[in-house]
C-alpha cells in the first residue's frame, strides 16, 4: 500500500533543465521529511536535498542549481534541476522518513537522469 513513485528522468544536454516528480501514497505524508538522493554509476548514494515543515537543505554540489518543493495536499515532491552537469548523471531516488518514528522510512524505485553532450 505504501508507495513512492518517481518520474521525469531522462537524457539532457549539459546546461539544460529537468524536473523530477515523486508521488506518495499509503501513509500520512505530512508527518514525514522528504528527500531526494542520487547514486551515480559505481559510486555511493548521496543526499541531494531535503524538505520538511517548510525548510529545505541542499548538498553543496547542487546548491543554487536544484530546488526541492513539496505539495502536501497532492502528496507530491519535486526536484527542479537547472544548469545540469555531467556529474549530475545518476539514478535519483525519492525518500520519505518519519520525523519521530525513525524506523518508518520509504524509498522509490528511482529514475535515471543522464547529462551528456
Amino acid at each position: 500500500q505504501v508507495q513512492l513513485v518517481e518520474s521525469g528522468g531522462g537524457l539532457v544536454q549539459p546546461g539544460g533543465s529537468l524536473r523530477l516528480s515523486c508521488a506518495a501514497s499509503g501513509f500520512t505524508f505530512s508527518f514525514y521529511a522528504v528527500s531526494w538522493y542520487r547514486q551515480p554509476p559505481e559510486k555511493e548514494r548521496e543526499l541531494v536535498a531535503t524538505s520538511f515543515t517548510g525548510s529545505t537543505n541542499y548538498a553543496d554540489s547542487v546548491k543554487g542549481r536544484f530546488t526541492i518543493s513539496r505539495d502536501s495536499a497532492k502528496k507530491m515532491v519535486y526536484l527542479q534541476m537547472n544548469s545540469l552537469k555531467p556529474d549530475d548523471t545518476a539514478v535519483y531516488y525519492c525518500n520519505a522518513r518519519h520525523r519521530w518514528m525513525t524506523t518508518l522510512e520509504y524509498w522509490g524505485q528511482g529514475t535515471q537522469v543522464t547529462v551528456s553532450s
